[in-house]
């Protein structure tokens, strides 16, 4: 008798075939550099994002934009709102909708958890960043609160204090200081 034995992940069931070879690390798409400036990010958190097919060859491409975009919670599931992909240049029928409204795939205990932290006032649901995480489509949001604008000029002003004090050490440290 002869037993056939199951292929593992990863393992072509065809023989002579080699697995197709997975994406690894980290690719950014877009980033939301805005939302740093205007909001103060107090935790942020990893989730997919339910994607048709031409969605993910124009995210491939690098093409999206987060202006705008903001995440929502609607019957128990957070949405992502506004996200800009365009369509895909060799779509046909298929194409997607450029801004739809895109579900977020967070664990359920994550999302109570959000949920939870967003009854309080003044927080939302920000995307900082959109990439590609060993070949999966992922968003980073981050729980926020708005700044007020002295708030966005005192982290003006720290930063180009910290760059003043980079540029001192640096000079002073190829003996050009003082």
């Amino acid at each position: 008798m002869i037993s056939a034995r199951r292929p593992v992940a990863g393992e072509s069931i065809r023989k002579g075939v080699a697995p197709m070879p997975r994406e690894k690390g980290r690719k950014v798409v877009a980033s939301n550099k805005k939302a740093r400036h205007d909001y103060a990010i107090l935790d942020t958190y990893e989730a997919g994002m339910a994607l048709t097919g031409t969605e993910v060859k124009s995210l491939r491409a690098g093409r999206a934009s987060l202006v705008d975009a903001f995440a929502q919670e609607r019957d128990g599931e957070i949405y992502l709102h506004a996200m800009h992909i365009p369509e895909y240049a060799q779509g046909t029928w298929t194409n997607h909708e450029p801004r739809r409204t895109r579900k977020l795939l967070l664990n359920r205990l994550e999302i109570d958890r959000l949920l939870g932290k967003l009854k309080e006032s003044g927080l939302t649901l920000v995307p900082l960043q959109v990439y590609f995480s060993d070949g999966w489509a992922k968003v980073e949001i981050g729980l926020a609160r708005g700044k007020k604008s002295y708030d966005k000029r005192q982290d003006l002003a720290k930063r180009d204090a910290d760059r003043e004090i980079a540029r001192a050490v640096g000079r002073r440290g190829k003996g050009m200081g003082e």
